[in-house]
């Protein structure tokens, strides 16, 4: 009704903009970016996005020390950079995720992993896609975690569901820092 008496007594129809989803295309560009990338451009990407996203960069890094598996820093650090430059890609530019957020955030977070982790079945997916609303970044990391290198290598389940909760978390983080 609202809208109606707006439009007839102001004459202009609202616009809304839709959320911008990251796409395929924006993924593998980052994963050819960062795959390409020297050691010493890795560094200087991690030193660049650690002054951009500080308090990010330490809740990502606190988890292996958390999850007590040394072998998780070195995924995550390459996977904080591709989510990062997936975003870059697409054009979204988030505002800098503060300790308030993630404060914030870690409940509810919490709360839908517990649902997720207990169905475990396409429905369950789809909740956690429309909780992180960023869905081909996050089928992208599901489909990292649970399929093998192509070198044959693979992570263990425990890494790579740690994995996947830290970077579900870090997309969900920065996907409402890019709204804010």
């Amino acid at each position: 009704m609202y809208l109606k008496l707006h439009f007839h007594f102001m004459g202009n129809k609202p616009t809304f903009e839709a959320m911008k989803h990251i796409e395929i295309k924006h993924i593998e560009t980052a994963l050819d970016w960062v795959d390409d990338a020297t050691d010493e451009q890795l560094e200087d990407g991690i030193t660049a996005f650690s002054v951009k996203q500080p308090v990010l960069l330490d809740y990502v890094l606190a988890a292996p020390t958390e999850y007590e598996n040394e072998a998780l820093e070195g995924y995550l650090l390459y996977y904080f950079w591709v989510i990062i430059e997936s975003f870059n890609q697409a054009g979204l530019t988030p505002v800098e995720i503060t300790e308030e957020m993630i404060e914030a955030f870690q409940p509810e977070f919490s709360t839908m992993l517990d649902a997720y982790f207990e169905q475990d079945d396409e429905e369950s997916e789809q909740m956690l896609e429309d909780f992180c609303d960023q869905p081909e970044l996050t089928r992208f990391m599901a489909m990292e975690v649970s399929t093998d290198d192509e070198d044959g290598t693979s992570m263990d389940d425990e890494t790579a569901t740690q994995l996947f909760i830290v970077t579900a978390a870090m997309i969900t983080l920065l996907n409402r820092a890019s709204k804010a």
